[in-house]
Protein backbone atom coordinates (compact mmCIF):
# COMPACT_ATOMS: atom_id res chain seq x y z
CA UNK A 1 0.00 0.00 0.00
CA UNK A 2 1.57 3.26 -1.00
CA UNK A 3 1.70 6.21 1.30
CA UNK A 4 1.38 9.88 0.55
CA UNK A 5 3.55 12.54 2.11
CA UNK A 6 2.27 15.90 0.98
CA UNK A 7 4.60 18.07 3.04
CA UNK A 8 8.30 18.61 2.59
CA UNK A 9 9.14 22.27 2.96
CA UNK A 10 6.71 24.54 4.80
CA UNK A 11 6.02 28.02 3.48
CA UNK A 12 7.24 31.05 5.36
CA UNK A 13 4.76 33.38 3.72
CA UNK A 14 1.91 33.35 1.26
CA UNK A 15 -1.85 33.90 1.00
CA UNK A 16 -3.36 33.59 4.44
CA UNK A 17 -0.05 33.04 6.20
CA UNK A 18 2.01 35.68 7.92
CA UNK A 19 5.74 35.39 7.80
CA UNK A 20 7.07 33.38 10.71
CA UNK A 21 9.60 34.69 13.14
CA UNK A 22 13.14 33.42 12.43
CA UNK A 23 14.12 30.33 14.35
CA UNK A 24 16.46 30.95 17.29
CA UNK A 25 20.09 30.72 16.37
CA UNK A 26 22.48 28.25 17.84
CA UNK A 27 24.03 30.98 19.95
CA UNK A 28 20.71 31.83 21.58
CA UNK A 29 19.89 28.34 22.75
CA UNK A 30 22.83 26.10 22.09
CA UNK A 31 23.34 23.57 19.33
CA UNK A 32 20.69 21.21 20.64
CA UNK A 33 17.99 23.79 21.30
CA UNK A 34 14.61 23.55 19.55
CA UNK A 35 12.71 26.38 17.88
CA UNK A 36 10.37 28.16 20.26
CA UNK A 37 6.84 28.61 18.89
CA UNK A 38 6.01 32.17 17.97
CA UNK A 39 3.67 34.12 20.17
CA UNK A 40 0.03 34.09 19.25
CA UNK A 41 -0.12 30.49 18.05
CA UNK A 42 -2.74 29.56 20.60
CA UNK A 43 -5.90 28.64 18.71
CA UNK A 44 -8.03 30.54 21.18
CA UNK A 45 -6.41 33.79 20.00
CA UNK A 46 -6.93 33.13 16.28
CA UNK A 47 -10.25 34.11 14.74
CA UNK A 48 -12.31 31.86 12.54
CA UNK A 49 -11.61 33.85 9.36
CA UNK A 50 -7.87 33.80 9.97
CA UNK A 51 -8.03 30.09 10.72
CA UNK A 52 -9.86 29.43 7.43
CA UNK A 53 -7.27 31.49 5.55
CA UNK A 54 -4.48 29.43 7.09
CA UNK A 55 -6.22 26.18 6.18
CA UNK A 56 -6.76 27.41 2.62
CA UNK A 57 -3.11 28.39 2.23
CA UNK A 58 -1.92 25.05 3.58
CA UNK A 59 -4.35 23.15 1.33
CA UNK A 60 -3.00 24.99 -1.72
CA UNK A 61 0.54 24.24 -0.61
CA UNK A 62 -0.17 20.53 -0.11
CA UNK A 63 -1.92 20.36 -3.49
CA UNK A 64 1.15 21.91 -5.14
CA UNK A 65 3.29 19.26 -3.50
CA UNK A 66 1.15 16.59 -5.18
CA UNK A 67 1.55 18.40 -8.50
CA UNK A 68 5.32 18.34 -8.06
CA UNK A 69 5.23 14.65 -7.10
CA UNK A 70 2.61 13.02 -9.36
CA UNK A 71 3.75 9.54 -8.30
CA UNK A 72 2.00 10.18 -4.98
CA UNK A 73 -1.29 9.75 -6.86
CA UNK A 74 -0.53 6.24 -8.11
CA UNK A 75 -2.42 4.58 -5.25
CA UNK A 76 -5.50 6.72 -5.90
CA UNK A 77 -5.44 6.08 -9.65
CA UNK A 78 -4.60 2.38 -9.69
CA UNK A 79 -6.10 0.95 -6.49
CA UNK A 80 -9.77 1.32 -7.60
CA UNK A 81 -9.05 -0.31 -10.95
CA UNK A 82 -7.09 -3.24 -9.50
CA UNK A 83 -9.50 -3.96 -6.66
CA UNK A 84 -12.58 -3.77 -8.88
CA UNK A 85 -11.18 -6.14 -11.49
CA UNK A 86 -9.77 -8.46 -8.83
CA UNK A 87 -12.92 -8.91 -6.77
CA UNK A 88 -15.37 -8.94 -9.68
CA UNK A 89 -13.50 -11.60 -11.65
CA UNK A 90 -12.22 -13.67 -8.71
CA UNK A 91 -15.30 -13.67 -6.47
CA UNK A 92 -17.97 -12.44 -8.84
CA UNK A 93 -19.02 -15.82 -10.18
CA UNK A 94 -19.42 -17.64 -6.84
CA UNK A 95 -20.70 -14.75 -4.73
CA UNK A 96 -22.95 -13.55 -7.55
CA UNK A 97 -24.51 -17.01 -7.71
CA UNK A 98 -25.07 -17.01 -3.93
CA UNK A 99 -26.92 -13.71 -4.37
CA UNK A 100 -29.21 -15.38 -6.90
CA UNK A 101 -27.63 -13.72 -9.90
CA UNK A 102 -24.44 -13.61 -11.95
CA UNK A 103 -21.11 -11.81 -12.06
CA UNK A 104 -22.88 -8.73 -13.46
CA UNK A 105 -25.16 -8.65 -10.42
CA UNK A 106 -22.13 -8.86 -8.14
CA UNK A 107 -20.80 -5.63 -9.66
CA UNK A 108 -23.77 -3.76 -8.21
CA UNK A 109 -23.10 -5.44 -4.87
CA UNK A 110 -19.35 -4.98 -4.50
CA UNK A 111 -18.70 -1.54 -6.05
CA UNK A 112 -20.74 0.38 -3.41
CA UNK A 113 -18.94 -1.67 -0.76
CA UNK A 114 -15.55 -0.80 -2.25
CA UNK A 115 -16.40 2.88 -1.73
CA UNK A 116 -16.07 2.19 2.00
CA UNK A 117 -12.79 0.35 1.45
CA UNK A 118 -11.29 3.21 -0.58
CA UNK A 119 -11.80 5.65 2.27
CA UNK A 120 -10.11 3.42 4.83
CA UNK A 121 -7.09 2.61 2.65
CA UNK A 122 -6.48 6.22 1.66
CA UNK A 123 -6.88 7.38 5.26
CA UNK A 124 -3.92 5.24 6.28
CA UNK A 125 -1.62 7.39 4.12
CA UNK A 126 -2.32 10.44 6.29
CA UNK A 127 -0.83 8.87 9.40
CA UNK A 128 2.33 7.77 7.59
CA UNK A 129 2.70 11.24 6.04
CA UNK A 130 2.35 13.04 9.39
CA UNK A 131 4.89 10.73 10.99
CA UNK A 132 7.35 11.29 8.15
CA UNK A 133 6.89 15.07 8.35
CA UNK A 134 7.85 15.04 12.02
CA UNK A 135 10.96 12.98 11.35
CA UNK A 136 12.04 15.50 8.70
CA UNK A 137 11.40 18.50 10.97
CA UNK A 138 8.63 19.93 8.79
CA UNK A 139 6.11 20.00 11.62
CA UNK A 140 8.57 21.79 13.92
CA UNK A 141 8.68 24.64 11.43
CA UNK A 142 4.89 24.76 11.25
CA UNK A 143 4.67 25.00 15.01
CA UNK A 144 6.87 28.11 15.03
CA UNK A 145 4.37 29.92 12.80
CA UNK A 146 1.46 32.03 14.09
CA UNK A 147 -1.22 29.59 12.92
CA UNK A 148 -3.69 27.35 14.70
CA UNK A 149 -2.33 23.89 15.44
CA UNK A 150 -5.45 22.23 14.07
CA UNK A 151 -5.16 24.05 10.71
CA UNK A 152 -2.11 21.97 9.75
CA UNK A 153 -3.98 18.72 10.36
CA UNK A 154 -7.27 19.89 8.86
CA UNK A 155 -5.46 20.98 5.69
CA UNK A 156 -4.03 17.48 5.34
CA UNK A 157 -7.49 15.97 5.74
CA UNK A 158 -9.00 18.32 3.13
CA UNK A 159 -6.38 17.30 0.57
CA UNK A 160 -6.86 13.60 1.35
CA UNK A 161 -10.63 14.00 0.92
CA UNK A 162 -9.89 15.34 -2.56
CA UNK A 163 -7.75 12.29 -3.27
CA UNK A 164 -10.50 10.06 -1.96
CA UNK A 165 -13.02 11.73 -4.27
CA UNK A 166 -10.77 11.00 -7.26
CA UNK A 167 -10.48 7.34 -6.20
CA UNK A 168 -14.26 7.00 -5.82
CA UNK A 169 -14.81 8.60 -9.25
CA UNK A 170 -12.44 6.07 -10.86
CA UNK A 171 -14.10 3.24 -8.91
CA UNK A 172 -17.55 4.22 -10.15
CA UNK A 173 -16.21 4.59 -13.68
CA UNK A 174 -14.89 1.03 -13.54
CA UNK A 175 -18.21 -0.12 -12.13
CA UNK A 176 -20.15 1.44 -15.01
CA UNK A 177 -17.77 -0.13 -17.52
CA UNK A 178 -18.44 -3.55 -15.94
CA UNK A 179 -22.20 -3.10 -16.05
CA UNK A 180 -23.16 -1.39 -12.79
CA UNK A 181 -26.50 0.39 -12.86
CA UNK A 182 -27.93 3.16 -10.69
CA UNK A 183 -31.34 1.82 -9.73
CA UNK A 184 -32.36 4.88 -7.69
CA UNK A 185 -31.26 8.38 -8.72
CA UNK A 186 -28.19 10.54 -9.20
CA UNK A 187 -29.00 12.32 -5.93
CA UNK A 188 -28.89 9.01 -4.08
CA UNK A 189 -25.55 8.26 -5.71
CA UNK A 190 -24.29 11.65 -4.53
CA UNK A 191 -25.51 10.87 -1.02
CA UNK A 192 -23.58 7.58 -1.06
CA UNK A 193 -20.42 9.41 -2.14
CA UNK A 194 -20.87 12.10 0.51
CA UNK A 195 -21.41 9.48 3.21
CA UNK A 196 -18.22 7.67 2.17
CA UNK A 197 -16.23 10.92 2.28
CA UNK A 198 -17.60 11.87 5.70
CA UNK A 199 -16.75 8.50 7.22
CA UNK A 200 -13.33 8.44 5.55
CA UNK A 201 -12.54 11.89 6.98
CA UNK A 202 -13.35 10.66 10.49
CA UNK A 203 -10.99 7.70 10.04
CA UNK A 204 -8.18 10.08 9.10
CA UNK A 205 -8.15 11.45 12.65
CA UNK A 206 -7.44 7.92 13.93
CA UNK A 207 -4.49 7.50 11.59
CA UNK A 208 -3.18 11.01 12.32
CA UNK A 209 -3.21 10.16 16.02
CA UNK A 210 -1.47 6.89 15.22
CA UNK A 211 1.12 8.72 13.13
CA UNK A 212 1.80 11.13 16.00
CA UNK A 213 2.15 8.25 18.46
CA UNK A 214 4.28 5.70 16.62
CA UNK A 215 8.01 6.23 16.11
CA UNK A 216 8.28 5.39 12.40
CA UNK A 217 6.09 5.42 9.31
CA UNK A 218 6.67 1.67 8.94
CA UNK A 219 5.24 1.11 12.41
CA UNK A 220 2.19 3.19 11.46
CA UNK A 221 1.62 1.06 8.37
CA UNK A 222 2.10 -2.17 10.30
CA UNK A 223 -0.40 -1.30 13.02
CA UNK A 224 -2.82 0.14 10.46
CA UNK A 225 -2.82 -3.10 8.46
CA UNK A 226 -3.64 -5.07 11.61
CA UNK A 227 -6.74 -2.90 11.92
CA UNK A 228 -7.61 -2.70 8.23
CA UNK A 229 -7.63 -6.39 7.35
CA UNK A 230 -10.20 -7.69 9.89
CA UNK A 231 -12.34 -4.55 9.52
CA UNK A 232 -12.51 -4.89 5.74
CA UNK A 233 -12.90 -8.63 5.34
CA UNK A 234 -15.08 -9.03 8.43
CA UNK A 235 -17.74 -6.83 6.89
CA UNK A 236 -20.43 -6.91 4.22
CA UNK A 237 -18.18 -5.23 1.65
CA UNK A 238 -17.36 -8.35 -0.37
CA UNK A 239 -20.00 -10.92 0.58
CA UNK A 240 -23.34 -11.01 2.39
CA UNK A 241 -22.96 -11.78 6.13
CA UNK A 242 -25.58 -14.54 5.84
CA UNK A 243 -22.88 -16.79 4.35
CA UNK A 244 -20.56 -16.29 7.36
CA UNK A 245 -20.41 -18.31 10.62
CA UNK A 246 -22.46 -16.99 13.53
CA UNK A 247 -19.57 -15.48 15.52
CA UNK A 248 -18.36 -13.57 12.46
CA UNK A 249 -21.87 -12.35 11.69
CA UNK A 250 -22.00 -10.84 15.18
CA UNK A 251 -18.76 -8.95 14.50
CA UNK A 252 -20.01 -7.87 11.08
CA UNK A 253 -23.24 -6.47 12.52
CA UNK A 254 -21.27 -4.03 14.70
CA UNK A 255 -18.58 -3.25 12.13
CA UNK A 256 -19.00 0.39 10.98
CA UNK A 257 -17.71 -0.53 7.52
CA UNK A 258 -20.71 -2.86 7.15
CA UNK A 259 -23.04 0.03 7.97
CA UNK A 260 -21.33 2.24 5.39
CA UNK A 261 -21.28 -0.49 2.73
CA UNK A 262 -24.96 -1.31 3.31
CA UNK A 263 -25.91 2.38 3.24
CA UNK A 264 -24.04 3.04 -0.03
CA UNK A 265 -25.38 -0.19 -1.57
CA UNK A 266 -29.01 0.58 -0.72
CA UNK A 267 -28.68 4.21 -1.81
CA UNK A 268 -27.52 3.01 -5.24
CA UNK A 269 -29.56 -0.19 -5.64
CA UNK A 270 -32.62 0.72 -3.61
CA UNK A 271 -33.66 -0.57 -0.21
CA UNK A 272 -34.01 0.60 3.40
CA UNK A 273 -31.32 3.15 4.23
CA UNK A 274 -32.37 4.96 7.40
CA UNK A 275 -30.72 2.65 9.94
CA UNK A 276 -27.43 2.16 8.10
CA UNK A 277 -27.12 5.86 7.20
CA UNK A 278 -27.73 7.05 10.74
CA UNK A 279 -25.40 4.43 12.19
CA UNK A 280 -22.65 5.49 9.76
CA UNK A 281 -23.09 9.16 10.66
CA UNK A 282 -23.12 8.30 14.37
CA UNK A 283 -19.87 6.35 14.02
CA UNK A 284 -18.25 9.19 12.04
CA UNK A 285 -19.31 11.80 14.63
CA UNK A 286 -18.17 9.67 17.57
CA UNK A 287 -14.79 8.85 16.03
CA UNK A 288 -14.15 12.51 15.19
CA UNK A 289 -15.29 13.76 18.61
CA UNK A 290 -12.91 11.39 20.40
CA UNK A 291 -9.83 11.31 18.18
CA UNK A 292 -9.66 14.86 16.74
CA UNK A 293 -9.02 16.60 20.12
CA UNK A 294 -6.54 13.88 21.06
CA UNK A 295 -4.69 14.31 17.75
CA UNK A 296 -4.49 18.11 18.11
CA UNK A 297 -3.31 17.80 21.72
CA UNK A 298 -0.67 15.24 20.70
CA UNK A 299 0.44 17.53 17.87
CA UNK A 300 0.98 20.38 20.35
CA UNK A 301 3.01 18.27 22.77
CA UNK A 302 4.98 16.03 20.41
CA UNK A 303 8.69 16.75 20.41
Amino acid sequence: MSTTNTATTPPTSGPGLTKSAPAPSASSGGPGSRAVPAAGTDEGRIGLRANLRHIGALVRRNALQIKQDPESMFDVLLMPIIFTLLFVYVFGGSVGASLGGSREDYVNYVVPGLMAMMGMNISMAVGSGVNDDFRKGVMDRFRTMPIARSSVLIAKIVVEIGRMLVAIAILLGMGFLLGMEIKTSVLDLGAAIGLSLAFGASLMWIFILLGLTMKTAQAVQGVAMLVLMPMQFGSSIFAPPSTMPGWLQAFTDYNPLSNLADAARNLINGGPVAHSVWMTLAWAAAITAVTAPLAVAKFRKKS
